[in-house]
């Protein structure tokens, strides 16, 4: 029941918590939930045989084969079937008699069945599907061929042949639905995870882009500045003798013209501040940190092969940070772009004069953006570019992408950069 405004009473909610509790308990303990089931399913067949008033000679033991490995099934599916699929042909030639009577224990081939196609062993769960419906045949047959001429035997033969290949066929379906929707529960899971880790990069990237707007316009207030500034003195210099007034005028344009360069570059600067209230008081990330940058991405859910060749610690600071950002742009990009099921792999080469840095990986696709040139591409070529290396990047022969990064250590020049 619920209150006038649609709220549900609160005193079911810690029943409700705690059936939840335990089922995410007994989903982190398979064993003992496997074990509760058996122990039900043997006390089921036993109150089934003491109803009907029968007990069939040491079938206690051909049930508990049948039922006992279901214990095991999640840590050794194969085995498991195995010991179960024993105690059927040790059931066809110790109780061949007994079809007709309630048999609890048969569940045992069903549920190992089912475990095989979920955990993936679709050829090993094949041939126990095979060997199911064979030992089914089997038993069927022989019963109905000591009776053929019951009045009910063609109406007992169809149901029994009926759920000897209903059951084992809704135990593969089941698996099968059961399974899909497991992958589609850990592809979610994962694209959070991408989605959460893009929404980071996007947000660190939407930042640098304001600043880098911010620098320039900084950049140009300064620049202005000075050029009038030194347009003022030197004009200053040339009539202060002949012409003082002229002279003192341009001093107080100078003056004023300083105090409104000092105004806006207190202004933007604080504007820089205020963005970063809290900011991280580490040192910058060098190329002696991506052993915990692949850590981090295969957390996410990407493989990543990781080859470090020469001493990357000793490297300069600027191009030890140049390297880690190639190197986590060009994981970002992969794990947006790439698909599921793609693999990564990073070399990073110190040679005497430069450092290599390869990024490959064996996705099934590229979208066109990266084809033509996107913000995490251009971002990689501009970084490789600030010290004078170089860049390529495109897809590979047979499928994925590849990054490809030269950064020299001796200094080069990067071409002329003009004051605007």
């Amino acid at each position: 029941m619920s209150d006038l405004g649609g709220t549900p009473r609160r005193g079911r909610l810690p029943n409700l918590t705690s059936v939840r509790r335990l089922s995410l308990w007994l989903r982190t303990h398979p064993l003992v939930g496997d074990t509760i089931m058996v122990a039900f399913l043997i006390l089921l067949d036993v109150l089934l045989w003491e109803i009907f008033k029968v007990s069939p000679e040491n079938y206690y033991s051909v049930g508990a084969l049948l039922l006992c490995p279901l214990i095991i099934r999640r840590r050794q599916p194969v085995f498991a079937a195995s010991i179960i699929a024993f105690g059927a042909v040790l059931r066809i030639f110790t109780h061949p008699d007994d079809l007709s009577l309630p048999r609890v224990a048969e569940f045992g081939m069903f549920i190992a069945l089912y475990t095989l196609v979920l955990l993936g062993n679709r050829k090993v769960a094949a041939a126990y599907l095979v060997f199911s419906l064979a030992q089914s045949a089997l038993l069927i047959s022989r019963a109905y061929n000591e009776n053929p001429n019951a009045p009910d035997a063609v109406e007992w033969l169809l149901i029994n042949v009926f759920w000897s290949v209903a059951l084992p066929a809704f135990c593969w379906l089941l698996a099968e639905f059961v399974a899909a929707r497991r992958a589609y529960h850990a592809e979610v899971e994962q694209r959070l995870r991408m989605l959460e880790l893009e929404r980071d990069q996007q947000t660190k990237i939407a930042v640098a882009q304001e600043r880098t707007r911010i620098a320039r316009e900084l950049h140009d207030v300064v620049a202005h500045a000075v050029s009038v500034i030194i347009v003022q003195a030197d004009g200053a210099s040339f009539v202060i003798k002949d012409q003082p007034a002229i002279a003192e005028r341009s001093l107080k344009t100078i003056a004023s013209t300083g105090r409104q360069a000092l105004n806006e570059l207190r202004r933007l600067l604080g504007v820089l501040r205020a963005e970063d209230e809290n900011p991280e008081m580490v040192p910058q990330p060098n190329a002696g940190q991506l052993t915990e940058l692949v850590d981090k991405v295969r957390s996410v859910g990407l493989p990543v092969e990781l080859e470090l060749t020469g001493d990357l610690d000793k490297l300069p600071t600027g191009v030890g940070l140049g390297i880690y950002r190639i190197v986590q742009e060009a994981l970002t990009n992969i794990l947006k772009h790439a698909g599921p099921g793609a693999m990564a792999t990073v070399r990073v080469e110190r040679r005497e004069d430069a450092v290599t840095v390869q990024v490959l990986d064996d996705g099934f696709g590229t979208p066109g953006d990266l084809v033509t040139g996107g913000n995490g591409l251009i971002g990689m070529r501009e970084r490789a570019a600030v010290y004078g290396g170089t860049l390529d990047a495109g897809p590979r022969e047979g499928g994925g992408w590849r990054v490809n990064a030269l950064l020299p250590l001796t200094p080069r020049p990067t071409g002329p950069n003009p004051v605007r």
